[in-house]
């Protein structure tokens, strides 16, 4: 089986400071997993593959504007984040993507939100609809967070979603595992970053 670059896009979820970094807001949860994990450089290396390729990739930021957008605090999650809504304004160092991400970000698009998903509260499905993108590989962190989320969400919009699962990861090897256990039977499937560079070649 082979995939259509043309039809196709990578949705790189969250790759920002406050989530990737020791120093970001999520940091003492995520910074030290993500460098321990390698994810970063990995996923650096399949965005470059996927754009030689002729994919678009989409970053998304979780980000929180002044009056707090489309923030709704139902979760333990996002009253967590509302109530330090400042680290998240669009111009906050933590909001930023990490240097590791920009250039490639610089090309494609750059989305924000206030939601889990990468594709709620925004105009992201509609625009893939509008381009013919039915297939999503998505990336980012945290794997049982808003990667999960967003790969249910993408599927129950009708789109064919694959996770990369060696570009994402989580704060602990079980959640990790867990969630692609889940997005295997709840997705189109789990994929490696050379898994879909197969499909794409």
């Amino acid at each position: 089986m082979t995939y259509d670059p043309r039809t196709a896009a990578v949705l790189a979820l969250h790759w920002q400071l406050n989530v990737i970094k020791p120093e970001g807001f999520f940091g003492a949860m995520l910074g030290e997993p993500v460098a321990r994990s390698g994810v970063v450089d990995r996923a650096v290396r399949f965005h470059q593959s996927m754009r030689a390729a002729g994919l678009p990739v989409i970053f998304t930021r979780f980000t929180v504007p002044v009056g707090g957008g489309g923030l709704v605090r139902n979760t333990g999650f996002m009253n967590a984040v509302g109530d330090a809504q400042e680290a998240f304004r669009p111009d906050a160092p933590g909001a930023q993507l990490i240097p590791e991400m920009r250039t490639l970000a610089e090309i494609d698009q750059v989305v924000d939100n206030q939601k889990l998903s990468g594709l709620a509260g925004n105009h992201l499905p509609q625009w893939l609809a509008e381009h013919g993108i039915d297939t999503l590989l998505v990336t980012g962190v945290a794997t049982n967070l808003t990667v999960e989320q967003t790969a249910r969400h993408g599927t129950d919009l009708g789109l064919t979603v694959h996770t990369v699962s060696d570009c994402v990861t989580a704060a602990t090897d079980e959640a990790h595992h867990a969630s692609l256990a889940n997005l295997d039977l709840a997705t189109a499937g789990c994929l490696t970053s050379e898994d879909v560079l197969r499909l794409f070649s």
